[in-house]
């Protein structure tokens, strides 16, 4: 999930000749720093996963309809969103370490509660206390990662929510092989230990390396549609004079040229229209997400006709794919920028998810899967992180919330529609507002730029 990559972040190789001073991206510390948040967004995908592909023998054990599922699947969207804000306050006063290692252990043991349910209700109940650990920790760990790509100088953030569709990769495939030899309960339970330790041992690295967070708000001068800093100022008088020489000698291109979009000095009075627009974007996308981690292996095991392996089997093609696209998000968005990434990528959703809902055939049904995949795999990273570029901890909650909104309308709209005209159908709304992201992108292309 939910992602806040900090695109501006110094784009330009310094020109100075030999011998360069340590740069943040050579530091040990931030190395290891980056390596355990690393580590904490891949035991969120694979904990995640795990839930995912058991869903449909867990919907059997309930006894639930499609829209009641959905009404039950609402609790982890509503969980999520509804402590979205508060993590964020809790992030500014404790810092995102320590929320991002106590959310991952309330994630762990709420891992194991779902398949202990019979009822749609208590589901749905149990289901309220996953999304609150997850969403907390999603927003803990995209505060954290927004500080730590300040302090790298460099686009990175796709790499991290590559971590989190690989772990989802590893654990939508260990789950395909779990599910025809255990129960949803001692599956789910096994998960339990294996977050405990990992959260445990590499929070340690995370509690103590400090970085120092973002200011609240940033100077109208940080955020004009020309700078290439990240709107945070550098940490250490050390660190303003490569900030300041990042800033100088830069490309340009389409995306960044003057003229066009709303001029910055209004961004900059404005901050919070960027950020909801954003935060829609990011909407669109993690309505498709949940689509796909939710409703896929049910539409491969109810409407193909295959077994649990199989449907788990299908997701699993999914977060490769989105692994494939986060770790080469960077890259892309270094050399294409912004507006193209957001633009193509839900296009590319739109296309996939039709042929993925529609088509007869499992390998087509998986192929629309994958391109879908493909297409949202940079989409909520890049929002979220512009939204946190603009203005810190509380711009990711602020377009967090509104993201995570998607999931949170994903649920109970597909599962209604599902009653009423068939699964296929419900899920082509993910390619209908795969479309509008794809809108929502462009017409933003030149509101307070940061240079990708």
């Amino acid at each position: 999930m939910p992602t806040l990559n900090k695109i501006g972040t110094a784009l330009s190789r310094s020109s100075r000749p030999s011998r360069p001073p340590r740069t943040p991206t050579t530091d040990p510390a931030l190395r290891r720093l980056r390596i355990a948040l690393t580590v904490f967004f891949a035991v969120d995908g694979f904990l995640f996963a795990g839930w995912v592909v058991r869903i449909p023998a867990i919907k059997a054990q309930t006894g639930a309809s499609a829209s009641q599922l959905g009404l039950a699947l609402l609790g982890v969207s509503a969980g999520a969103v509804a402590t979205m804000v508060l993590t964020g306050r809790l992030c500014r006063r404790f810092g995102s370490d320590r929320v991002t290692v106590g959310t991952a252990i309330m994630l762990s043991l709420s891992i194991a509660l779902p398949p202990q349910t019979h009822s749609a209700l208590t589901l749905g109940l149990v289901l309220l206390v996953f999304g609150i650990a997850y969403g907390g920790l999603n927003v803990a760990m995209n505060s954290l990662a927004v500080d730590l790509v300040t302090a790298l100088r460099r686009p990175v953030m796709s790499s991290f929510h590559a971590a989190y569709s690989c772990g989802g990769l590893v654990g939508a495939g260990l789950g395909g092989l779990l599910a025809p030899h255990l129960s949803p309960a001692v599956h789910l339970a096994l998960l339990t230990p294996l977050g405990l330790v990992t959260a445990l041992l590499t929070g340690r690295i995370l509690l103590g390396t400090r970085l120092q967070p973002p200011p609240e708000r940033i100077p109208p001068q940080a955020a004009r549609a020309s700078t290439a800093a990240a709107p945070t100022a550098p940490t250490t008088a050390a660190e303003q004079i490569p900030a300041q020489a990042a800033q100088a000698p830069r490309p340009t291109s389409p995306e960044t040229m003057p003229g066009g979009g709303t001029p910055a000095s209004v961004t900059a009075r404005h901050p919070g229209l960027l950020v909801a627009l954003f935060g829609l974007i990011a909407a669109c996308s993690s309505y498709g997400e949940g689509a796909l981690a939710e409703w896929g292996p049910l539409h491969v095991q109810q409407d193909l006709h295959r077994g649990p392996g199989v449907a788990a089997a299908g997701y699993a093609a999914v977060t490769l794919a989105m692994t494939l696209g986060r770790l080469s998000g960077t890259t892309l968005l270094l050399r294409f920028g912004q507006t193209r990434v957001l633009v193509l990528g839900g296009l590319l959703a739109a296309g996939g998810m039709l042929l993925a809902a529609l088509a007869p055939l499992l390998p087509l049904v998986v192929l629309g899967f994958a391109l879908t995949g493909l297409g949202l795999s940079n989409t909520f990273p890049t929002t979220i992180a512009r939204a946190g570029a603009l203005t810190g901890p509380g711009g990711v909650a602020a377009a967090s919330t509104f993201g995570y909104g998607g999931l949170l309308l994903g649920p109970p709209t597909i599962g209604f529609l599902t009653d009423a005209v068939g699964l296929p159908v419900a899920l082509t709304t993910v390619s209908a507002l795969g479309a509008v992201a794809a809108v929502l992108a462009y017409s933003v292309r030149n509101l307070g730029r940061t240079e990708a």
